[in-house]
């Protein structure tokens, strides 16, 4: 039996079937999953793609986490599903209290998009468990309010649990505090992630094929957990 991997889409989804392309790739049944509905369709996991749901009203993510897709993904993930929040999912999980922190304005005020160099700082989460440590990898990065911030007594929590999974290495692209570029929860079934990996799956048009190892790594993290068969 495959791992069956649920992509949301909400009204202002950019990237959605990119994630479901990504999911496909690592070998995995895509499910789409559509934001009004109030079930997950029994999936394994789930990713929130990246884009601008709701049209990124109030604030990033604000609107979605009300969604009736949310209130089954809130207490699945809280049940120890996988998920993961690319961009504007990483907004998501953020207002829905899944993860720690904010994103806000890119501290430069401008949108960015650019092929950004990244060090995998955690592969006990979910979604990283096929890296090495300290791996460098290179995904896409777009965003306009992707700036990372919590209090002090946050951060210091996350980087001391080891819940910081990746940093953004040569430039910090939109002031991120401590250069982080994602986190997972306490369990490490909840992943957020700014840049892009659904991007950099394919040699022809990614600039890397790095960023499948997210999607390899789920697959890897159901199997050891027995949620699926091998």
């Amino acid at each position: 039996m495959s791992s069956r991997i649920g992509v949301v889409t909400f009204p202002g989804s950019l990237d959605d079937r990119d994630a479901i392309r990504a999911v496909t790739l690592a070998g995995a049944e895509a499910v789409s999953l559509w934001h009004a509905d109030a079930t997950l369709q029994g999936v394994d996991a789930v990713v929130l793609p990246g884009g601008f749901s709701y049209g990124d009203y109030l604030r990033c993510g604000a609107i979605a986490r009300f969604a009736p897709v949310m209130e089954p993904l809130i207490k699945a993930a809280r049940d120890g599903m996988p998920v993961l929040g690319i961009c504007n999912g990483f907004q998501i999980l953020c207002e829905s209290h899944l993860l720690p922190g904010a994103l806000t304005r890119n501290d430069h005020l401008h949108f960015i998009c650019r092929d950004q160099r990244l060090q995998i700082t955690n592969t006990t989460s979910a979604w990283t468990s096929n890296f090495d440590m300290n791996q460098e990898i290179v995904v896409p990065l777009k965003n306009g309010e992707g700036g990372f911030v919590a209090d002090e007594r946050t951060l210091d929590q996350l980087e001391g649990e080891g819940r910081v999974i990746a940093r953004y290495l040569e430039v910090n692209p939109n002031g991120s505090r401590r250069d982080i570029a994602g986190i997972c929860n306490e369990a490490g079934n909840v992943v957020g992630l700014m840049p892009h990996p659904e991007h950099a799956v394919e040699a022809l048009t990614g600039p890397t094929v790095d960023g499948l190892g997210f999607f390899t790594s789920v697959l890897k993290s159901l199997v050891d957990n027995g949620k699926v068969l091998a």
